[in-house]
């Protein structure tokens, strides 16, 4: 199994960010069933089970909320939350919520699909792309001043600090 460059971002980002390039290929944490399986198991999240129907209901998913915060519409995203919902319930640890979904394969996506509508309830400002043009990974900027502007420094950051120190260094030759 393949591991992601970017972790530790919200369930919905982390969602997104099983696509991601490296040496200019684009991978997918979900081009097999172990990293689908260890995804879920990070999240906490039901489908060992049927792997195979929950991978292809989070793939509809992730397209669906890249889609979203590429600007390419909400449709995809609405049909993947028309998936499930949430009922109030009391019981005797007192008041909860209890996701209710139209096939138990879809427990995951959706959860993860809800897990977005709440970043974007509240803070959408703070819905980042990585600032290097080849990178295709999101992030949520939880700088105090809000300027992050790369998934990762260590990565991204300093690709691009090299490539302006080398381009410097070239125009003075």
């Amino acid at each position: 199994m393949r591991i992601r460059p970017l972790r530790d971002e919200p369930m919905a980002l982390d969602l997104v960010d099983t696509v991601w390039v490296e040496h200019g290929a684009l991978l997918d944490q979900f081009d097999d069933l172990d990293g689908v399986r260890s995804w879920l198991g990070d999240h906490g999240l039901p489908g060992e089970d049927d792997l195979e129907r929950v991978r292809d209901r989070l793939v509809r998913a992730r397209d669906a909320l890249r889609g979203s915060l590429e600007g390419r519409g909400h449709d995809a995203l609405n049909a993947v939350l028309a998936e499930g919902s949430t009922r109030p319930r009391v019981d005797a640890d007192g008041p909860r919520e209890t996701v209710v979904v139209s096939d138990p394969a879809w427990e995951a996506a959706w959860t993860t699909a809800a897990d977005f509508v709440r970043l974007l309830r509240e803070r959408p400002e703070r819905l980042r792309k990585c600032a290097n043009p080849a990178c295709v990974l999101w992030f949520l900027d939880v700088s105090k001043n809000g300027s992050r502007r790369w998934c990762s420094m260590e990565v991204c950051g300093n690709r691009a600090k090299a490539g302006r120190f080398n381009q410097r260094h070239k125009n003075a030759v």
